[in-house]
Parts: structure tokens; C-alpha cells; sequence
């Protein structure tokens, strides 16, 4: 990150990590300095395959300025959460010519963000990834294409939550769920995707068995999902290239041996309709923390826009020290704050050994029990999440319009979820005023643990 673009120390610093720096502070100081600085227009457009375009419009440090250097940290953090955000395969870049000059050469198949080049263009969108340079008046007009989400609730459903530490699964009928039920699998471990089919097929076999029938089945999972096919997820990431192919029709597979409507979606965006159903509203940001960050949108009008809300690789924080993620490589993106690597990350800080040969799910009870018997280095973690929490959320409220953010997932279960909402509250008080009207939501212990499971039973409309 270049160091011409200044970091702001937080108010509010986590009790494990004096390094924090929020991604939020250092924006707003950023445009706030460009702007007395005579700034000039910063839009990106973002295009997708079926034609939407997203926009973003901020500013930037004339060209020739003696601050123009911090342009391209300020614009190549913006872009990499844009990406994730709202997804991408094209992007249009009104601005300084030296912005889009810097992001594609970090945005290309040997640059820093080589990850990102490949996973938005081939993995994703099956298109060649590019970054435009056009001047703000010639960036396409905003073009969101929102649909309903779920929602049906008649008839006997099976709904799924397949997490990358455990899997969920509920048997609903008319709208009540009569059965729920958790299984630790590891599959990312898993290199045979017959492992991932069969045990996904026990879980439905077994909802199916507290019902006279099956009308339905609705899924939630991890990753990106276009039409029902696995484009690209962390569940299935020991699966080598040569077998993908078998994991990417798993789920039409599975509706055809059941042989009723079945529909799969991301987890974040059914965490989203959960929070929709649950309080009768939209403009609800959903935010999982599991194994990883996962994150959904539902918009004023009760939609989806298409978008990835892939917030797991999206940064929060922009310290030099911040941790990397082992997948992407990439510094203090969200997977590594807002899940159970986050409370493994801070476990060895608060003073806490984790026992060898644990699954992720045990060893995440293992520190949740330290924390329910009043270990106060175990308090401090999720304090820290907390912390972290609250400068994202006003990091959020920058990119989404938000009524109601909803916070669930197994790190929320028990104390910490009090612990991370009411120091998440606190930050938001007094560092952001502004967002007082938000409305953050932790569900019931019921509904935090099953309740993915049972929104996305109302994925699918009956035949």
C-alpha cells in the first residue's frame, strides 16, 4: 500500500490488535482531503454478463497534484471491495488516466491481484477481465437488474446450510420447521467429490424421513452459484481441476433424483432473506460468521441485484500488519475478522492453547466454552470481533442502503453474540452517529444456528 495514503487510528482500538486500522477512517479522511484539495470525479462501472452495470462515484486528487499518489491506494483498496461487492468482468474507469493505468497492472495475470484477475474472469463470469480508462461522462449509466427472492413456504420442504465446518438441514412444512438437525463434515479436506454428494444426499434423505413427502428443496451454500451449477467455492476447494466438473452439477443432479424443484443459493444472500422474513422488511444486510464471512443484500424494494456480496475477500482493514488470507493472499479482508478464523487468529493473543487434532467446528467450542465460563482472554476476542464489526458495518453503510443488518452464524452463538453486538453498538455511537437508525438484529439462539436452513426451504416456487 503505498504510503502516501494515510491510515487513521480508531477510537475504538480491539482489545488483541493495536495495528487496526479501519478501511472506513481512512476513506472518509481520504475524500475529505481530496475534496479541499479541488478533487476531481473517481466513477467505476462494473459489468456482468447479462448486461447490469453497477456504478460507484467518489473522487480523486487532480492528476499533477502533489497528493495524486495516494489515488492509487485509496482507488485499488475501492476496487478490490467493489469487485467482491457487486462483481465483475469489465469495469469502466472515469478518471485520472494513472488510476486505471495502476489497476491493471495489479489487476493482471502476474500482478498482485492475480487471484482476483483470474477468479472474476475465468471462474466467475467465463470472460476475459479488463479494466477500461474513459473519461466519468463516458461510464456506462447504472443498469441493476433486481429479482424476488424466495419466500414460499407452502407445501413440505427440505431446506440446506452447507457450511465449511458443519452442514445444516431443516424439514418445513407450511411454513413451520419440524425438524433441524447439525453435522460436522470438513469438506475442504475432501478431494473425491463423491464425499460432498453423499453426504448432502444423507442430509436431505434424512430431513426427508420427518415428512410424508417432498414438495421442495432449497439450499444454501458457501460460494457462487449461476443456475443451480457450482461455479467456483471454498467447500469444494481440495477438489482437483480435473474432477470439478463432477461437483459442478451436483445440485441439478440432486433435483433429479428427487425429482421435485430444487434451488440453491449463496449463503450470504439466504442469511439476507432470513433477516427479509424474519422482521417483515428489506434494506437488510445479512452477515454470517462461520467458518468464513458470508454476506447477502436485500435491497429497499426486496430484492436481489445480482451482485456477489462476496464480503469474505473484500478489506476491512488497511494496516500494513494486517493478517493475510491464505486463499486470495490479500491483507485484512473481511474472512479473517468476521468468522472462526478470526477467534483462531486471536485465540494464541488472549492466552489460549486450542488442542491439536480438533475439527475447526471443536476447536471453535473448544474457545466458545473458555468464553462461557469467563476466560477473559476469551472475552477480549470477541470484544475484538465486535470492534472490528462496528467500523465495518459503517464501512458497509458507505457501499449499501441498509435499515436492518442481521449478525448470525456459529461465532455469534451463546455470549458472543451479545459480546460482538453490544461493542459493535458502542463503536457505532460514538464513532458514526449517523447510522444511530440502523437496526442491528441477532436473531434467537434457534434461529442464529438452523436459520439459513429454514429460509432457504422457501427458495423454490412449486410446479
Amino acid at each position: 500500500m503505498a504510503a502516501a495514503f494515510r491510515l487513521v487510528k480508531p477510537a475504538f482500538l480491539p482489545p488483541l490488535d493495536d495495528a487496526f486500522r479501519p478501511a472506513v477512517l481512512a476513506n472518509r479522511a481520504f475524500v475529505a482531503e481530496a475534496k479541499a484539495a479541488g478533487a476531481v470525479p473517481l466513477i467505476f462501472g462494473m459489468e456482468r454478463p447479462d448486461g447490469s452495470i453497477s456504478r460507484f462515484e467518489t473522487v480523486a486528487f487532480p492528476e499533477g497534484h502533489p497528493r495524486a499518489e495516494a489515488n492509487l491506494a485509496y482507488a485499488e483498496r475501492l476496487f478490490k471491495f467493489l469487485l467482491w461487492q457487486r462483481g465483475g468482468y469489465r469495469t469502466y474507469l472515469g478518471g485520472p488516466t494513472s488510476i486505471a493505468d495502476h489497476l491493471r497492472s495489479v489487476y493482471a495475470p502476474s500482478g498482485a491481484r492475480a487471484f482476483d484477475f483470474h477468479f472474476m474472469g475465468e471462474d466467475v463470469y467465463d470472460r476475459p477481465f479488463e479494466v477500461l480508462s474513459c473519461t466519468p461522462a463516458e461510464v456506462p449509466t447504472a443498469c441493476e437488474t433486481g429479482q424476488p427472492l424466495g419466500r414460499h413456504l407452502d407445501g413440505c420442504r427440505i431446506g440446506f446450510d452447507l457450511g465449511a465446518s458443519d452442514r445444516k438441514v431443516s424439514a418445513v412444512v407450511d411454513g413451520e420447521a419440524i425438524f433441524s438437525e447439525e453435522v460436522v463434515w470438513e469438506p475442504r479436506k475432501h478431494a473425491d467429490p463423491t464425499y460432498h454428494y453423499d453426504e448432502i444426499k444423507k442430509a436431505l434423505k434424512t430431513a426427508a424421513s420427518h415428512m410424508p413427502r417432498v414438495d421442495a428443496i432449497g439450499g444454501s451454500s458457501a460460494g457462487i452459484y449461476v443456475n443451480n451449477q457450482v461455479r467456483i467455492a471454498s467447500l469444494f476447494r481440495g477438489i482437483p481441476k480435473d474432477r470439478y466438473h463432477e461437483i459442478r452439477n451436483v445440485f441439478l443432479r440432486l433435483r433429479e433424483e428427487f425429482g421435485v424443484p430444487l434451488e440453491v443459493a449463496n449463503d450470504g444472500d439466504v442469511t439476507a432473506l432470513a433477516g427479509s422474513m424474519s422482521l417483515g422488511d428489506n434494506g437488510v444486510l445479512g452477515i454470517a460468521l462461520g467458518s468464513s464471512e458470508a454476506a447477502g443484500y436485500v435491497n429497499l424494494q426486496g430484492n436481489l441485484l445480482g451482485w456477489l456480496n462476496e464480503l469474505a475477500f473484500a478489506p476491512v482493514d488497511y494496516s500494513p500488519d494486517a493478517p493475510a488470507d491464505e486463499w486470495s493472499g490479500d491483507l485484512g479482508v473481511g474472512a479473517l475478522y468476521f468468522s472462526q478464523q478470526c477467534v483462531f487468529r486471536l485465540a494464541p493473543r488472549a492466552g489460549i492453547e486450542i488442542p491439536k487434532g480438533l475439527t475447526d467446528a471443536d476447536q471453535l467450542k473448544f474457545v466458545q466454552e473458555s468464553l462461557e465460563t469467563g476466560h477473559p482472554g476469551a472475552t477480549q476476542i470477541w470484544e475484538s470481533i465486535g470492534v472490528y464489526l462496528g467500523y465495518a458495518i459503517a464501512h458497509y453503510a458507505d457501499f449499501y442502503e441498509i435499515k436492518h443488518l442481521l449478525i448470525l452464524g456459529r461465532c455469534t452463538s451463546g455470549k458472543g453474540g451479545d459480546l460482538i453486538l453490544a461493542t459493535a453498538q458502542a463503536v457505532l455511537r460514538r464513532e458514526f452517529p449517523e447510522l444511530a437508525h440502523l437496526n442491528l438484529q441477532l436473531p434467537d439462539e434457534k434461529s442464529r444456528r438452523v436459520g439459513q436452513s429454514i429460509a432457504a426451504a422457501s427458495l423454490p416456487a412449486l410446479n
